[in-house]
């Protein structure tokens, strides 16, 4: 990409200041829960409350044992896929810290959180990123703030899901809500990458709600790119802000989606749009 050219992730994102306010609703409620609560299943196969909670320690820890120490963690195994990797070293861990107790697991959240906004604070945004961003596209590195806003949207999606399984509204007002819903649409020319069309095409997302917007990515040069929201587009979806991030994470399914989505234009464009992945699997 040269100096003139747009960059295939769109303009640059800064969640930062974002991380705090996330964590301290994630502490007000995992600090309100009932011992039943922890238990509580949640839309992730086979973990319940307890197991989620543990899961973004795992973040907070690999992150700045990676980011700022310099720790490589652990390692592929021969012929093994990301998604087999995360899900392997992803249960190693939340298997390990069933044996803490919730305060013990609130607790040091609490306490590595700072440390993982201190680390954040360092990172030139426009650096590259500690880790890539593979649903954004993979014909070149992501930039550090796609990466930043990427774990943004994780601990968010995951707070969200524990708060679903204990019945527990919150969390997603516009000023939380927002960035999660911009960084996963940074997918969207990722999405339509195998759908060739003539340069000018665009495609329209919507998204309702207090936290909605507009999104567009435009056919340009032989690729899909980000662009202003287009009122011609060929093809058009239109959904609302709930909808959006489950199909991003998979917490609904893709045809579930559509049946919440109103499609319009090119059938095979709307289609591919709706198919949006925002999570490794």
């Amino acid at each position: 990409m040269t100096a003139h050219e747009p960059s295939p992730f769109g303009p640059v994102l800064d969640t930062r200041p974002l991380f705090p306010r996330e964590r301290h609703a994630l502490l007000e409620l995992l600090r309100s829960l009932e011992p039943a609560d922890w238990t509580a299943p949640t839309v992730c196969p086979g973990w319940d409350v307890h197991d989620i909670a543990g899961h973004l320690l795992n973040d907070y820890l690999r992150r700045i044992s990676g980011g700022r120490d310099g720790h490589r963690g652990a390692v592929f195994e021969n012929d093994e896929t990301l998604p087999a990797y995360l899900t392997r070293v992803n249960g190693v861990f939340a298997e390990a810290t069933r044996q803490l107790s919730p305060r013990v697991l609130t607790d040091l959240l609490s306490h590595l959180g700072p440390q993982l906004d201190a680390l954040w604070a360092t990172v030139p945004l426009d650096g590259p990123a500690g880790i890539d961003v593979s649903w954004a596209g993979t014909d070149e590195p992501s930039p550090a703030w796609l990466d930043i806003a990427r774990e943004y949207t994780e601990f968010w999606v995951h707070q969200q899901q524990i708060r679903d399984a204990v019945a527990r509204p919150g969390a997603a007002g516009p000023e939380l809500l927002r960035p999660v819903l911009d960084t996963f649409l940074r997918a969207l020319p990722h999405t339509l990458r195998e759908h060739e069309r003539p340069d000018g095409t665009s495609v329209r997302f919507e998204v309702t709600g207090p936290a909605g917007g507009t999104w567009s990515a435009v056919r340009r040069t032989g690729r899909w790119l980000p662009s202003p929201p287009a009122a011609d587009a060929s093809a058009r979806v239109t959904t609302d802000q709930d909808t959006l991030w489950r199909l991003a994470t998979r917490g609904i399914t893709v045809e579930e989606a559509r049946t919440r989505c109103v499609l319009t234009g090119d059938e095979a464009l709307t289609r591919a749009a709706t198919t949006l992945l925002a999570v490794v699997a």
